[in-house]
C-alpha cells in the first residue's frame, strides 16, 4: 500500500483520482497473491481485527492472536520503512490527518465488510475463495468508502512511519483503529446472523 502509493504519486502526479486507482489495483492484487501464498504458514493472518474476530468465532487458543497481532504490527511497520527505503524516502512520521466522522463512519464499513466476506466464506466452505474475494473487495473498498478502506490495524500503524501518499498522522490512525474494532464486531454479529452454521461444501463431478 505504500510503496504502490509512492509510485502512483511520482506516475501521475496532480491527478488524485488516477494516483488512487493505480494504488488501488496493486493492493488488491498485491493482497489477494500473498493470502494465496501465506495461507498454509498463518491462515494469512495479516489483520489484528481478523485474527480478534477469528478468536471469538472460532475459540481459538489465546495465545495465537497475541502472538499474531504483535507480529502483525512489527510486519506493518517494517513494510512501510522497507517502501521507504525502496523509493529513496526517508522514514518520518505522517502528518496527514485523515479522520473525521465520515471518515471514520467509512471504516466502519469497510472493515464489517471485510470480516463479513471472509468468515462468511468460511463458514459456507469456500475458504478457497477467500483470497481473489478480499482482494476484490478491498479494491473496491478504496472507491465506496470515503476512508479508502484501511481495513486494519496493523497496516494502519504502519502508514504513520510513511509521510506519502499513503500517510496517516498518529492521531488520525488511532481514530481509525477504533472504526475498525467497532467495524469487526458488526462484521461479526452480522456474520452470525446470516451464517449460524459452519457448513462443508460439498463437491460433485
Amino acid at each position: 500500500m505504500v510503496g504502490s502509493g509512492i509510485m502512483a504519486s511520482r506516475l501521475s502526479t496532480g491527478d488524485v483520482g488516477l494516483q488512487l486507482l493505480e494504488n488501488s489495483i496493486a493492493t488488491g492484487l498485491g493482497l489477494a497473491v500473498l493470502i494465496l501464498v501465506l495461507a498454509p504458514v498463518s491462515g494469512a493472518h495479516f489483520n489484528p481485527v481478523v485474527s480478534i474476530v477469528d478468536l471469538l468465532g472460532r475459540g481459538q487458543r489465546p495465545l495465537d492472536p497475541i502472538a499474531y497481532i504483535g507480529l502483525q504490527v512489527i510486519g506493518g511497520i517494517g513494510g512501510a520503512i522497507l517502501a521507504n527505503a525502496m523509493f529513496g524516502v526517508s522514514t518520518t512520521i505522517a502528518t496527514a490527518d485523515r479522520i473525521g466522522l465520515g471518515t471514520a463512519l467509512g471504516e466502519v464499513v469497510a472493515t464489517a465488510g471485510l470480516v463479513l466476506v471472509i468468515f462468511g466464506l468460511d463458514r459456507t466452505g469456500r475458504p478457497g475463495l477467500v483470497a481473489p474475494a478480499v482482494g476484490a473487495y478491498i479494491g473496491a473498498a478504496y472507491w465506496f468508502t470515503s476512508s479508502t478502506s484501511f481495513a486494519n490495524p496493523a497496516v494502519t500503524i504502519g502508514r504513520t512511519f510513511s509521510d506519502t501518499f499513503a500517510g496517516v498522522a498518529p492521531t488520525s490512525a488511532l481514530g481509525f483503529i477504533a472504526a475498525q474494532l467497532v467495524g469487526g464486531a458488526i462484521g461479526l454479529t452480522i456474520t452470525t446472523a446470516l451464517f449460524p452454521r459452519t457448513t462443508t461444501r460439498t463437491e460433485h463431478p
